[in-house]
């Protein structure tokens, strides 16, 4: 069974009643499946492992002296989870802790974990557990800032023509020897599916198999200027259109937006199962 809440249902684009209150109701959850059936993702076959990596840097409460605490937080979220949480719910989440009193910071996490993990198993029979990791102050000289390793693509001077997803440009050579490779761009651009307001990023594509034509990808990457859509299934769009049209025996694809509302979102798919890449933000973030 899925939620049939839709994203114009959501408070995206609506003027909102700040809470500051404890309230775990705001969170919105958003079934992923009708996305991921467009892109031909048919449900409980994922062609991918993964997760999404959410950093909200806006999270505020008050000790039992009333005093207001602080703490960056890290979300492990896995992909198989049947829902995602549109991202203005998680804001006006949060915010419902700023006038909350809870005795300690692992009582905020232990909260944050119940609360989010339920939304995002919300429909399904399996209730399972995601990462939350609070940053409290003294830690916050240990966050670490890192650009995406690999090849830079935006050193290409290509003409750029398609500002719609366009897999047609994604070719590879399978007459050459398999390689393997890290590429990464700072030009992704997408846009909120609601709203229409923009949504920067950094990815970083690795695979190996027949060489993937690199200026195709990188007018494949840019071709998502004008697309409306949540920052994890354009994630995996990219991961699908990739594998088809360029057949890669392995690949992983790893996005990182910058933050809106205090939040960043962060998707990573990946065709083979390895460790989550670190929560490290770039510089724009």
């Amino acid at each position: 069974m899925t939620i049939d809440n839709t994203a114009a249902q959501s408070q995206l684009g609506k003027s909102s009643a700040y809470v500051d209150q404890y309230d775990p109701t705001q969170l919105f959850p958003i079934s992923r499946a009708t996305q991921r059936e467009a892109m031909g993702i048919k449900p409980g076959a994922l062609p991918f492992f993964g997760a999404d990596l959410w950093t909200a840097f806006e999270l505020s409460w008050l000790n039992p002296r009333g005093k207001p605490q602080l703490a960056i937080v890290h979300f492990t979220v896995p992909c198989e989870t049947p829902n995602i949480i549109e991202s203005k719910s998680f804001k006006l989440y949060l915010n419902s802790f700023n006038g909350s009193t809870f005795a300690t910071a692992d009582a905020v996490r232990e909260r944050l974990r119940a609360d989010v993990a339920e939304a995002l198993w919300r429909g399904s029979d399996r209730l399972e557990g995601i990462g939350v990791k609070l940053i409290v102050p003294d830690q916050f000289d240990t966050e670490p800032v890192h650009e995406l390793d690999g090849l830079n693509l935006d050193r290409l001077d290509i003409e750029c023509t398609h500002y719609q997803p366009a897999p047609e440009l994604l070719t590879s050579d399978v007459t050459q020897m398999a390689v393997t490779e890290t590429l990464t761009s700072r030009l992704l651009k997408s846009n909120c599916l609601v709203t229409g307001q923009p949504d920067w990023g950094s990815v970083q594509i690795r695979y190996s198999g027949p060489p993937i034509e690199q200026a195709g990808l990188l007018a494949y990457i840019v071709s998502f200027r004008n697309h409306n859509e949540f920052h994890e299934p354009c994630v995996e769009r990219m991961f699908t259109d990739i594998l088809r049209q360029c057949r890669p025996t392995k690949l992983a694809v790893y996005a990182r937006y910058t933050r809106r509302g205090g939040l960043d979102i962060n998707p990573f798919r990946t065709s083979w199962p390895q460790a989550l890449p670190a929560n490290a933000r770039t510089a724009r973030q």
